[in-house]
């Protein structure tokens, strides 16, 4: 059972951008992504260092495993207990591991086994961080301010990606491996105090049948049973598995034979990835600021069209800047769809459900999507890139079509904030 927990008093809606407890769990979030980044920059160089390019790939891939089989199981421990002390208990586990490796590779050359258990060790944690990470936010913001929160996640996710490995290629220059993994681990470990002080709201069901826990495999059946019948959860979860499958790939994997088949090199795919990276950047940022969208389910399954539109014409482009234009907008439809896909789920969900759903919905994404990698390389190996982006856009597309085929997708929409509402309904009040 879950232990004590300290909980929030009952209070009138602050903005999650002025909330010190959300605050302080961004923080936290933030510093720990910058540390993993600086931890993947560490292993692929000490991987380079102590091998070649195919043991790079194979330490690289080894988190994947673990990570994959075990997120499911990772669900239920998130759901069955206090998820800020799963992921104090995780980011520790993590720190610990890299900074033994660290002193590890201090006093020896970094071997290639050892990498990949560490690889492999790191990706079984991190089965038990990113549910637990998808559950918090429902347990340290109210409903209307989840969207809020899912904009601000998906900057602080761009944030760690740019910064962290600047900080890891820096930290490799200056003193090897070794400094690259204790900046890492230290970096982890400054997340920890903040997450000590975090402050949770009580569980409270939202459904009026909730069954007794039962074993973890019974647990673990139950919520996928859940998300099966739930009107929303199903169809927004199926959907964007659909998507993921559809363009995870081409856009990882495509754009990278893309480039070398258009003859861009290395400098035109930057250009690409950096313009993918600022569009999601602009729409986290922009529900970030909003706290709310209207018609949020055809505002959802309408960026994700127009997604797929642009990745199935990008190979059809004739010059680079047309090419980084279409990312943008890709990236920027792609954070808009994600966010309130997110956004829906975090609001629909039963909290007790939360876990086992945030498992499920991030399975997808680094268990089944990237099996599309192989089959997109050689895709475009046998017939070049534009066939293969049409078919991959077209493909993604059927989401949309799983999508709006529920009228509760059609009519979900997110919470409204509390304050802005009180205005509305009695305007005197607020002068």
């Amino acid at each position: 059972m879950a232990a004590p927990q300290t909980v929030l008093p009952e209070r009138a809606t602050t903005p999650a951008h002025r909330d010190a407890n959300v605050l302080r769990w961004l923080t936290a979030y933030t510093v720990s992504l910058i540390g993993d980044s600086v931890y993947f920059v560490a292993l692929g160089w000490s991987a380079q260092k102590a091998a070649g390019p195919t043991e790079v790939g194979l330490v690289m891939a080894a988190g994947a495993l673990p990570r994959a089989l075990l997120m499911l199981g990772g669900g239920v421990v998130a759901d069955r207990f206090d998820p800020r002390r799963v992921i104090l208990g995780s980011d520790t586990l993590r720190c610990i591991l890299i900074l033994t490796v660290a002193a590890g590779i201090a006093l020896t050359a970094p071997a290639l086994w050892i990498l990949v258990t560490v690889a492999l060790v790191f990706g079984a944690v991190d089965a038990l961080f990113v549910p637990a990470v998808g559950a918090l936010p429902s347990r340290i913001t109210t409903p209307d301010q989840l969207a809020r929160v899912t904009g601000m996640r998906s900057l602080s996710t761009r944030l760690g990606q740019i910064a962290g490995p600047p900080i890891g290629g820096l930290a490799m220059g200056v003193g090897g491996p070794a400094a690259a993994f204790t900046v890492s681990g230290l970096l982890i470990a400054l997340s920890l105090p903040l997450l000590l002080t975090i402050r949770i709201r009580p569980l409270v069901a939202s459904d009026a049948e909730q069954p007794e826990p039962g074993t973890a495999r019974q647990d673990l059946l139950d919520g996928l049973r859940y998300i099966r019948r739930h009107r929303l959860i199903g169809p927004l979860v199926v959907g964007g598995a659909v998507y993921e499958l559809g363009l995870i790939g081409t856009l990882n994997v495509g754009m990278v034979l893309l480039n070398a088949e258009r003859g861009w090199g290395p400098s035109g795919y930057g250009w690409i990835a950096s313009s993918f990276s600022a569009g999601a950047a602009a729409s986290a940022s922009l529900l970030a600021i909003a706290g709310w969208l209207p018609r949020a389910g055809l505002m959802m399954t309408g960026t994700l069209l127009v997604g797929c539109a642009g990745a199935a014409t990008i190979a059809l482009v004739p010059t680079l800047w047309l090419a980084a234009v279409l990312a943008a907008v890709i990236g920027l439809c792609a954070g808009v769809f994600g966010s309130l896909n997110n956004a829906l789920i975090q609001t629909a969900a039963d909290p007790a459900y939360l876990g086992r759903v945030t498992s499920v919905v991030m399975l997808t994404m680094v268990g089944i999507a990237p099996l599309s990698y192989p089959l997109v390389g050689a895709a475009i190996g046998a017939w070049g890139s534009a066939p293969v982006f049409v078919g991959c856009g077209v493909f993604a597309s059927l989401g949309v079509v799983i999508a709006l085929a529920s009228d509760a997708v059609r009519h979900a929409e997110l919470p409204r904030q509390r304050a802005r509402r009180d205005r509305l309904s009695n305007p005197t009040a607020a002068q």
